[in-house]
């Protein structure tokens, strides 16, 4: 291997974290411990189609839309009033070109005039610090909710019929909402497993490894137990409920780890119901719904960075565990092995290292005021530009790369490095590290600080 290249099975650590530390280990569920194949974003986008039409009188012309798997990109940004889809930096700046009303990109020009510049302000976001139109579509299972969005905008718009992006926007969220909430979606994979789960033997030798390491185990995942069950026995086998110390289904996260009040409810597996009894003990062999983070700390001891917890959801899994409760959090993020892929071809690092050498020759050269010097660094910049273009075509020539803007890191990124000590794209990936392994981020220097190479 190079010396420039990065192993795509690697970890990546914020924060530096001792795994020795590390006495008990929890995970979520979907794209943590389930990984899926990209056939489920396809029946997740006509099973909304056909929600649209059944539930809120769509026309049924929309059901020869056909879903892109490639048209946008995880972490966007959508403008529920303005009908727009984008792309922010963690400066909550719009990285021009990366704006689309429908499947049509929006002029930097029309950009400027509905957002008096490129910046959003805080009162317009609509995650932790408000309730203003722009919604981030952060989850994985967004990817198809975000394309049904654009294809039924550039639909309407074809079709000269009038819309409020803000019913489109909700319309389409709310059906593909009620595929998650029926158990329509859960029960389409239940029947088609092999199709849309992805089988990997690692899963249970990584668990088994940390059990025989003397580690407690546990799930707490939002999914029912019936859906979990199936898809744990497809993966790892009949016997996966004895990997785990404690079992939580329904976890209705956020809300596990922010309310108090909502007790443990233990699930019978043999009749299919809950009991009414109080749950005053977590046990292994047992089924729990619900509940909340408090009781779970009363009743096992486990506490702060005591615990490393697994998922895939940057908010509903990780935020609060970080935040709130001092747990260690590692992030899931599958697109994080493609991007690295790219980030290793030769042609794009060759690229990046004379885009950063453009950059300083302008920066260094900006006090010359000939006009020589200024038709020079005129094209340096326009160079610079199509650098720009082609790195960011590498990853989706529409938005780029899930991490970085052009220069800056995306909004994305700044919530992942504040909730994540570490993120790596496969849960498998901790196999290549023992169990006492240290992981210490780069060190990255601030701009007054001298470069010490």
């Amino acid at each position: 291997m190079k010396a420039t290249e990065i192993q795509p099975e690697a970890i990546f650590a914020n924060n530096e974290l001792n795994l020795g530390d590390i006495d008990v280990y929890g995970f979520d569920y979907d794209y943590t411990l389930a990984a899926y194949n990209t056939e489920l974003h396809d029946v997740i986008y006509r099973l909304g189609q056909q929600t649209l039409i059944e539930k809120y009188k769509y026309p049924e012309n929309i059901l020869k839309l056909k879903y892109n798997p490639d048209w946008a990109i995880r972490g966007l940004h959508y403008d529920v009033r303005k009908g727009l889809l984008m792309k922010l930096d963690s400066f909550h700046n719009i990285q021009l070109g990366t704006v689309y009303r429908g499947l049509k990109s929006v002029s930097d020009r029309e950009v400027k005039s509905l957002y008096n510049g490129t910046h959003v302000s805080l009162d317009n976001m609509n995650t932790f610090y408000g309730q203003g139109p722009m919604h981030q579509l952060v989850d994985l299972f967004a990817l198809p909710e975000v394309a049904l969005i654009s294809d039924i905008t550039e639909y309407l718009l074809l079709n000269n019929i009038n819309y409020d992006p803000e019913y489109v926007f909700y319309d389409v969220r709310n059906a593909i909402h009620a595929i998650h909430s029926s158990g329509i979606l859960h029960q389409k994979i239940m029947e088609n497993l092999e199709i849309f789960l992805q089988k990997c033997d690692k899963t249970k030798f990584l668990l088994e490894r940390l059990r025989l390491s003397g580690k407690k185990l546990f799930l707490i995942t939002n999914s029912g137990y019936a859906f979990v069950d199936a898809g744990l026995k497809y993966m790892i086998g009949e016997d996966w409920g004895d990997m785990f110390d404690v079992i939580i289904v329904n976890a209705r996260k956020p809300k596990f780890f922010n309310e108090t009040s909502r007790p443990f409810r233990q699930f019978d597996v043999a009749s299919n119901k809950q009991s009414w009894a109080s749950v005053q003990s977590l046990q292994k062999g047992h089924i729990y719904q619900q509940g909340n983070f408090s009781r779970l700390k009363e009743m096992t001891g486990w506490y702060g960075g005591k615990v490393l917890y697994f998922g895939d959801h940057v908010y509903s899994d990780l935020a609060d565990p970080s935040l709130k409760h001092g747990w260690r959090t590692a992030a899931i993020i599958p697109e994080l092995k493609g991007e690295i892929e790219k980030l290793n071809q030769p042609d794009y690092q060759y690229q990046v290292k004379w885009l950063v050498t453009l950059q300083n020759l302008i920066e260094d050269s900006q006090h010359q005021i000939s006009p020589g010097s200024k038709a020079l660094i005129e094209e340096w910049l326009a160079e610079r530009d199509e650098i720009r273009d082609f790195t960011k075509a590498k990853f989706n020539p529409r938005f780029g790369s899930l991490f970085r803007t052009y220069h800056n890191p995306t909004y994305f990124s700044r919530r992942l490095g504040r909730f994540a000590d570490l993120y790596m794209s496969s849960l498998v990936n901790l196999l290549h590290y023992s169990v006492d392994h240290t992981f210490y981020p780069r060190r990255s220097l601030l701009p007054h600080e001298p470069n010490p190479f």
